[in-house]
């Protein structure tokens, strides 16, 4: 299997929280991301958390022993490929609280 490319949010996702606070971490999601970054999956924090809210939830992430190979940016290989850095996530996976599948809004 091809390695993937997997966005995650912090807020409500990562982490129990309502911003800018920080909260419980999801410990099941976490040990999820930990497995697949070792398995060769890049991971990539994509929140809208900016300056020092940012830095904290990168932190906290850190002291969860979760690393990301970026933070709300693409990766440089992405980057490289396509020739420039498009605001939008490129990724196979968006891990979100907010998300919804195009097929339940359109049947």
């Amino acid at each position: 299997m091809e390695n993937r490319i997997i966005a995650v949010d912090f807020d409500g996702t990562l982490c129990f929280s309502e911003w800018p606070a920080l909260g419980e971490p999801n410990t099941p999601l976490i040990n999820y991301l930990k497995a697949s970054r070792q398995r060769g999956d890049k991971l990539i924090l994509w929140t809208c958390r900016a300056g020092d809210a940012l830095a904290s939830a990168v932190s906290w992430c850190r002291d969860q022993e979760l690393e990301f190979d970026a933070v709300n940016d693409n990766l440089p290989e992405i980057v490289e490929k396509y020739g420039n850095n498009s605001r939008k996530i490129t990724c196979d996976y968006y891990i979100d609280d907010r998300a919804i599948l195009p097929d339940n809004v359109c049947a």
